[in-house]
Formats: structure tokens, C-alpha cells, sequence
């Protein structure tokens, strides 16, 4: 016999196979939120008065002005004498030295010439003319 045919042979002898069904269950999962409680903050401000004992220093300053007008050599640096700081104001001042040097000169002569000029010259002079109208328009003689 063959293989074939005692597999066959096999399956039929056998009892019939039962089917179980598999159902799978899934879980979805949702969420809200619900007020249940509250919770309310506030802050409260105290005061308490402590005693402190610590030393406190001030100081006031004292400005100057002093006029100096000299001269100086250069830059004069900033001095300390006791509890003052002395510092020195500096203006850069040109210097001009002017002194008078001829360089040339102008020299006028006069001289008084008498001679004799003649010319013939046109001369101009005006007159008045002085004519009288009378009321009919006629004119008169010239004075």
C-alpha cells in the first residue's frame, strides 16, 4: 500500500475535528477631565520689626575752585595733600611774539610847477523864460 492511500484511510478513521472560534477584545481608553476639588492660593504679607545695629559711614565733599594763571612746564599729575585731591585744569594757549620789521617804503615828494595853460572850453548856463497866457489861450510876449 501506498503512502497516499493509508493517509487518506487515516483521515477518515479519525474523529472530525472540532472548530473553536477565537474572538479578540480591544480596550480604548478615553479621558476628561472633571472638577472634583479646587484648590485656591493666596499670599498673606506680615511684618515683624527686627532691631539691626550696624555701623553706617557718610561722607560730604567740598569742591573748590581755584584760579591759578600761571605758567607751567607740562602736564602737572594729580596730587593728594592730606584729605584733598588737588587737580590741575590745563588749556593749551598759543604764543605769538609780534615784532615790527620794515620792508619796504613808500617815499611821496611834492612839488609845486606854476605854468601857463590855455583852452577853448564849451561852458553851459540856464535862463528863465517867463511867457504870460491869458484865459483864451493867447500868448504874450516873453518877459
Amino acid at each position: 500500500m501506498s503512502k497516499q492511500s493509508r493517509s487518506v484511510r487515516e483521515a477518515a478513521s479519525a474523529p472530525a475535528a472540532q472548530v473553536i472560534p477565537i474572538v479578540e477584545e480591544q480596550v480604548v481608553v478615553l479621558k476628561r477631565k472633571t472638577l472634583t476639588e479646587g484648590v485656591l492660593v493666596r499670599t498673606v504679607v506680615r511684618e515683624d520689626e527686627a532691631l539691626i545695629d550696624e555701623p553706617v559711614a557718610s561722607e560730604t565733599v567740598q569742591v573748590e575752585r581755584v584760579p591759578l594763571d600761571r605758567w607751567v612746564d607740562g602736564p602737572v599729575p594729580v596730587r593728594q595733600e592730606g584729605d584733598t585731591t588737588i587737580v590741575t585744569l590745563l588749556e593749551e594757549v598759543v604764543v605769538v611774539e609780534k615784532r615790527l620789521r620794515a620792508t619796504d617804503e613808500i617815499r611821496i615828494t611834492r612839488r609845486r610847477e606854476v605854468g601857463q595853460h590855455s583852452e577853448t572850453v564849451r561852458l553851459r548856463h540856464e535862463e528863465a523864460v517867463i511867457e504870460r497866457v491869458s484865459a483864451g489861450g493867447d500868448s504874450h510876449e516873453p518877459d
